[in-house]
């Protein structure tokens, strides 16, 4: 009888959000109580987890998600992005009803503004943590969203951390969250403002140095708080290093952040230090907003990103793709 075949462990598992995102170009964003008109609409494939998932596979990285999808033509569709990509589906799971949806309007400097609609998403549980326990707990890296209900992501945080797995959450979008969840957190990722959001006795234009200090006394182990076309700022209590950004025109910021956030989790899934990791992710959310649409715009390859990498990691290619 031949010998059973033991999985490969997964470099990244994401525990989030799957969401179709509908897309609008406009002139400016509208005010209260205005009307303006945008441009057709588009659809593309999205949420937090499967942007995260998505771009991870692209780079290489033996990746599986953990998340629910309607059924309907969106879950369809993003089923088939996450497939192509190469993503690990197995606990992606169909449950009657809407697929999560994200409303989102584009300006023609690249910014965005997000309503998601959770639809799905909101139906992720504890019970399918625990379904998935084997998944989450052998991984090298997982990462978290709060696109999901938090006592989903507290409970794979939890066996996550049990099993060894490194835990990484980006507070997006920004909630109050569990002091548990906080320290479990190896780093926690923030923009400026989920910072502030944090850290009401600061605000988003305060000194990011400033505000990563802040953040470790609430009780991270490490913190990355994104910066836009200003890169990063990592810090771990011991370290604290601003990480540069490529230059890049902007087209379309969507989804930008979760390019970062994978290629971050990838690279310390694969030994990197947290600053080490961080300057290839700025290098790949700088090639994401190159391009219109989130997953749509990922890169697949070293020849596909702005800038350099220091040191020994200039030559190194984020690895092969998965079969």
């Amino acid at each position: 009888m031949p010998a059973q075949q033991v999985p490969e462990q997964q470099e990244v598992v994401v525990v989030g959000s799957v969401n179709a995102d509908l897309v609008v170009g406009v002139e400016r964003r509208p005010a209260a109580g205005e009307t303006v008109l945008g441009s057709d609409l588009a659809t593309h494939p999205g949420g937090k987890g499967a942007n995260q998932a998505v771009a991870a596979a692209r780079l290489g990285g033996r990746v599986a998600i953990l998340g629910r999808v309607g059924d309907d033509g969106h879950g369809e569709l993003l089923r088939a992005s996450l497939a192509d990509a190469g993503v690990d589906l197995t606990h992606l799971i169909t449950t009657p009803g809407p697929t999560g949806v994200a409303l989102i309007t584009v300006d023609p400097g690249g910014d965005n503004s997000i309503i998601v609609s959770p639809g799905a998403n909101a139906r992720l549980a504890p019970d399918d943590v625990a379904a998935a326990r084997d998944l989450v707990a052998g991984a090298a890296v997982v990462s978290f969203q709060l696109e999901v209900p938090q006592e989903t992501v507290l409970a794979a945080a939890r066996a996550a951390a049990a099993g060894g797995a490194r835990v990484v959450l980006n507070l997006s979008p920004a909630a109050a969250v569990p002091d548990e969840l906080l320290a479990l957190c190896d780093p926690l990722v923030v923009n400026e403002h989920e910072a502030a959001f944090l850290l009401p006795e600061h605000g988003a234009g305060d000194d990011p140095a400033v505000l990563a200090a802040a953040l470790l006394e609430r009780g991270p182990r490490s913190v990355v708080i994104t910066l836009g076309a200003d890169g990063a700022l990592v810090a771990d209590g011991t370290v604290t290093a601003a990480v540069p950004s490529p230059k890049v025109e902007p087209v379309d910021t969507t989804g930008a952040g979760d390019a970062f956030t994978a290629a971050l989790c990838l690279r310390l899934a694969r030994g990197d230090d947290l600053e080490t990791a961080a300057r290839f992710a700025v290098r790949v959310g700088a090639a994401a907003v190159r391009r219109p649409g989130a997953q749509s715009s990922y890169p697949t390859g070293m020849d596909e990103l702005p800038g350099e990498l220091p040191g020994e990691l200039s030559e190194e290619p984020p690895g092969e793709p998965s079969d």
